[in-house]
């Protein structure tokens, strides 16, 4: 595979998840990324162009809702853009696409939904390009999308849920596009050239 050269790709560490993890997921990246930066700090995220990985709340708004930069979240990043969660209880979220975090129903189906999963197309004019095949998915939980217009795909596990959505900006996919291969490999790219 040709390394494709993209400068200015920042990995945040929202302390939420090991460094094992960021770690993995960064060298994964490199593949695609000529320049790649772990961040912990403020101040690093205001100085770039983009976010491959959300933390750093007090500060998104303004650089993902004010400026417009592009923002894209996985798995819990995809969950955390939601109005609220009602994971362990409810709690909110980011608010900036409309919908409620919920459990997946749990009857004749094992959870969590982990492994292999078709993602089907609902909606065209994509900005990044995911092809119509299967993801890796590790979750219980699933965004439920109160605006069929922010939905760009879907998945099937005991019920037919988001596994991609866009407002603009701001993109969610709830698999690991880091864990899937090739088309996963695709998907960060194309968000990467945005």
């Amino acid at each position: 595979m040709n390394k494709l050269l993209i400068k200015g790709a920042t990995i945040i560490n929202e302390g939420e998840r090991s460094l094992r993890d960021i770690y993995i997921e960064g060298e994964f990246i490199k593949k695609i990324a000529e320049e790649l930066e772990f961040a912990s700090d403020v101040k690093i995220i205001n100085a770039k162009g983009l976010i491959a990985i959300p933390g750093m709340i007090d500060e998104l708004n303004n650089f993902v809702v004010v400026q417009k930069k592009p923002f894209f979240g996985i798995c819990v990043g995809m969950q955390l853009l939601a109005n609220n969660s009602l994971e362990n209880g409810n709690h909110n979220g980011l608010g900036w696409i409309s919908g409620t975090i919920k459990k997946l129903p749990s009857k004749q189906l094992k959870l969590p939904h982990m492994g292999w999963n078709s993602v089907n197309l609902v909606r065209g004019n994509f900005k990044i390009k995911p092809k119509e095949t299967d993801y890796y998915f590790v979750h219980s939980y699933y965004f439920d999308c109160n605006n069929r217009e922010n939905i760009l795909a879907k998945t099937n596990y005991g019920i037919s849920f988001p596994s991609i959505i866009n407002k603009e900006n701001i993109y969610g996919l709830q698999f690991h596009p880091e864990k899937s291969s090739d088309q996963g490999l695709d998907i960060i790219k194309s968000f990467i050239e945005l």
